[in-house]
């Protein structure tokens, strides 16, 4: 009796198969996306002009300091992260024109003709053990300083909120309230070691 002989099986369609399937899940699986912060880098700054503006005011800088218990020190003094925005706001804003809060620099605005420009700047600077959402937050509450002060003068001068304005009003807004958020690269800087 002789040896019978399989049957082959054709596997060409396998491959085909495969790919198909890949293809199914790779289009079907979400994906969590983490959502970020939206910062935009400075623009490079001339060469004639790094010479002059190299020594900033120490009174035109919001030194806020987050160490690795959470805690905040703002402009050397103890705060809560809810008392974060009020501060901040002051400080941008300058109403009373304080000499120990930021020069304001007489600007061509748009709309608004000469205006007072707060030459600001907000200095963040967190320890490597400070907590996520502590960060998060503090970044919160500083953009939403910024954030209430453009909506106050957008609804003082236009009367709307500011995410109502068209882009030419935004832009002379944003003028007078530039976010300027200086984060320096994470260091040990309190806390218990």
């Amino acid at each position: 009796m002789g040896k019978r002989e399989v049957p082959e099986i054709n596997a060409g369609s396998m491959a085909d198969i495969a790919f198909l399937l890949l293809i199914f899940f790779l289009v079907t699986t979400t994906m969590d996306v983490d959502s970020g912060l939206s910062r935009m880098l400075p623009p490079i700054v001339p060469p004639e002009q790094q010479k002059d503006d190299s020594k900033i005011k120490e009174r035109n800088i919001f030194v806020v300091l987050v160490n690795r218990d959470n805690r905040l020190l703002v402009e050397g003094e103890p705060m809560k992260v809810k008392q974060l925005r009020k501060k901040a706001k002051e400080f941008i804003a300058n109403p009373k024109n304080d000499e120990d809060l930021p020069e304001k620099k007489a600007t061509e605005i748009p709309f608004f003709g000469t205006y007072p420009v707060s030459k600001q700047i907000i200095s963040l600077q967190n320890d490597r053990g400070t907590a996520y959402g502590t960060y998060i937050a503090v970044q919160n509450e500083l953009v939403a300083a910024y954030n209430e002060l453009r909506d106050e003068l957008a609804m003082q001068k236009f009367g709307k909120k500011f995410d109502d304005l068209n882009k030419e009003q935004a832009n002379a807004i944003k003028d007078i309230y530039p976010q300027r958020i200086s984060e320096a690269e994470p260091k040990n800087i309190g806390g218990n070691q």
